[in-house]
């Protein structure tokens, strides 16, 4: 099978497209063949090893020390199930899926063995019907994402509900998350995606770019911040002094992400029912995945970026 190969830690152009063997599920996993894949935050961290310094002892006891304990990188999944093992209950061969693979990786390739329950190596569910694979990607990480840190919020009918960085991955979906609770939500981003941001259900959108903040006039019960506590801005500095006596702040780096199947049955059913939809900014073939990982680094992305993952290609074997 092809797979984009990672042997040493580096700027994009160390991921090399190769051909290695194909993986055989065990008597408890499945084997997915991968329609297509995403290039996160996540992904860059791992390749480059540039991770925020409080992770990065505990993310290379897992990943590798002097390069990544397992070359196929990549950390989402969606596509059909191939074939399944004898204890298998949850999928049967044709199924189509999608689900974020964890600390298992091992995305970027055709096909991918995962086991059915949840754990720190994944988890997988049954993809929404209406949507692309490609879409899937998005729905999957950054609906994991949005969903967890939007519930922790127990956003109420009728509050005030700041999403910062609300163009990402996680903050397209925050915004629709939160519309969909009842909140009045005011988006956070860039001047050009202030349109774009009020078009996903945003009643606000306030540029970051802008020195001047002092149209942040409301005072909010609940801020999430998508971009992560390491971006800092003045508009963000502001936003968190206009939080209410009670409110809450939770950035998407409070703790780890939790790999819930039940999570991403229940972004399937909003998805379905059009109460949500995920943005694809970018689409690449996997032979382009520099190209892909360049664009995700420059942090001008609308939603998420996709990768195809084609099944015709012959390419140089290696083990």
């Amino acid at each position: 099978m092809k797979a984009i190969i990672c042997t040493k830690y580096g700027p994009a152009e160390v991921l090399q497209l190769k051909e290695v063997n194909k993986p055989s599920p065990k008597r408890d996993e499945v084997c997915i063949k991968i329609c297509a894949s995403a290039v996160t935050a996540s992904d860059i961290y791992i390749r480059s090893s540039q991770l925020p310094l409080r992770f990065r002892i505990p993310m290379r006891l897992f990943l590798g020390f002097t390069k990544p304990r397992k070359s196929i990188i990549g950390m989402v999944v969606a596509g059909e199930i191939e074939a399944v093992g004898k204890d298998i209950t949850r999928f049967r061969a044709g199924d189509q899926v999608y689900g974020v693979t964890g600390f298992g990786l091992g995305a970027y390739a055709q096909y991918k063995c995962m086991k059915e329950t949840d754990s720190m190596h994944g988890c997988l569910s049954l993809k929404p019907a209406n949507i692309s694979y490609e879409e899937a990607t998005a729905a999957a990480y950054g609906g994991l994402l949005a969903l967890q840190r939007i519930e922790a919020g127990n956003i109420q009918r009728g509050q005030h509900v700041l999403i910062y960085g609300a163009s990402g991955t996680a903050g397209t979906l925050a915004v629709q998350l939160a519309k969909y609770y009842g909140a009045q939500v005011t988006g956070v981003c860039s001047t050009r995606n202030l349109d774009f941001v009020k078009a996903l259900g945003a009643h606000k959108a306030i540029d970051y770019t802008q020195s001047d903040v002092g149209n942040l006039t409301d005072h909010y019960d609940f801020m999430l911040d998508t971009a992560g506590k390491a971006k800092r801005s003045p508009t963000k500095e502001r936003c968190m002094q206009m939080l209410r006596a009670d409110g809450k702040y939770i950035s998407i780096d409070d703790g780890k992400l939790e790999l819930k199947a039940e999570r991403l049955m229940k972004i399937k059913a909003l998805i379905e029912a059009g109460h949500i939809k995920p943005v694809v900014d970018r689409i690449y073939p996997m032979d382009q995945i520099v190209e892909a990982h360049e664009y995700v680094e420059q942090g001008r992305k609308r939603g998420g970026v996709a990768i195809t993952i084609e099944h015709t290609i012959t390419i140089e074997h290696t083990d």
